[in-house]
């Protein structure tokens, strides 16, 4: 006598071969990369009492829109160590349609809010900070920054990353 398992289980084999033959079965799909920061400076060097912008671009490569980022940045340690290098941010502003705008956030230590509301699936946002050297700084040093970040998407997911390094900047003697 033939068990009524082995007639279900025959049934269930037959109906998924088929479903495969005719492309119907559920595809594996790959889940996008996340949220991707990458970094840009208009100069590799500078020199005592000139400034730098450092551009931060955020690009959404989900299907879902970004709800929400939180980004920080901060000197490396091989920064830290020179305390001749003297250095800050004097500007922020967000890249727009229209033009820049000045950043709305709190900063250089929360930059998140700086990248304005919700960006939409393949789009990216890009915020640049000016980093002035100060006249009396100390010469041939680096300066290098890293940044860990954090976005929540409209799916309920998140990602995020980090450190991420900035491209280091120079400061020549003039």
């Amino acid at each position: 006598m033939r068990s009524p398992l082995m007639r279900r289980l025959g049934l269930t084999a037959v109906l998924t071969v088929l479903l495969a033959v005719f492309g119907l079965a559920p595809a594996a799909s790959a889940d996008p990369a996340p949220a991707a920061l990458t970094f840009a400076t208009d100069s590799a060097t500078t020199t005592p009492g000139g400034t730098v912008n450092l551009s931060m671009t955020i690009t959404n490569n989900k299907t879902y829109d970004v709800w929400f980022v939180y980004q920080t940045i901060d000197p490396t340690w091989l920064t830290t160590q020179r305390p001749d290098l003297k250095y800050g941010f004097t500007g922020c502003s967000l890249a727009t349609a229209t033009g820049s705008t000045p950043c709305s956030g709190t900063g250089p230590s929360n930059l998140g809010a700086d990248y304005g509301s919700t960006i939409p699936p393949g789009q990216s946002r890009t915020v640049t900070l000016t980093l002035q050297v100060a006249a009396d700084s100390g010469c041939n040093g680096n300066i290098g920054f890293y940044s860990y970040f954090y976005a929540e998407f409209s799916d309920s997911g998140n990602t995020s990353g980090g450190p991420v390094y900035t491209p280091e900047t120079r400061v020549l003697c003039a």
